[in-house]
């Protein structure tokens, strides 16, 4: 869970706290409309890492975008914008900004990457929720491949009990990668436990 805005001016050296007091204002000036123009605070958002440090940078903007109230329009052109950084950020926020499904292509698009910072992002909550079980297999396997714990898939025992076709892929991936005689990730186990499968 993100922390709030006072826990993190409280972690934050004087210089830093300042410019996040300045950019949540301008975050909360900016709510308007969700349209295609880019708000000022936008820039805001774009520099938090230089400003508050690498550390912090998923937390102030997620503050940012929450002060904002910032809908799809919005994070889906920071996310089409952004660094892989900005890009994490928007997926990190998405269970807090986006009730329905509308912000799959975001988290489709991260999975399509090889960056285990978005794939690690884009198996959260979000994902959880709204993502269809072929969709899901499929990001669990991807975890796999790019290296990206599974712990990061959220509800993951969850979804994977009794889940015969995620076992049969799992199965599959192992069964590859001992053909090519490559160490089978001890992960995959673990996911394979889950669904119940594993003999």
């Amino acid at each position: 869970m993100s922390p709030t805005r006072e826990e993190l001016l409280l972690r934050l050296d004087a210089p830093a706290a300042s410019w996040l007091d300045e950019a949540l204002a301008e975050a909360t000036a900016g709510r308007a409309d969700d349209n295609v123009a880019a708000a000022g605070w936008e820039l805001r958002f774009a520099a938090a890492g230089r400003h508050c440090g690498q550390d912090h940078a998923d937390a102030v903007r997620t503050l940012l975008l929450r002060e904002a109230d910032a809908g799809l329009t919005t994070l889906t052109r920071l996310y089409q914008r952004g660094t892989a950084a900005e890009r994490r950020a928007v997926l990190l926020a998405l269970p807090d900004r986006v009730t329905g499904p509308g912000a799959l292509p975001l988290v489709e698009d991260a999975l399509r990457t090889n960056d285990t910072r978005l794939v690690a992002a884009a198996v959260g909550p979000y994902a959880a929720a709204h993502l269809d079980p072929h969709a899901w297999r499929h990001a669990v396997l991807k975890c796999l491949f790019t290296g990206v714990p599974v712990d990061a898939v959220e509800s993951l025992a969850a979804r994977a009990h009794g889940d015969t076709e995620l076992a049969r892929m799992l199965a599959d991936f192992a069964a590859e990668r001992t053909a090519a005689g490559r160490p089978v990730p001890a992960d995959l186990h673990r996911a394979l436990t889950l669904t119940g499968e594993e003999s």
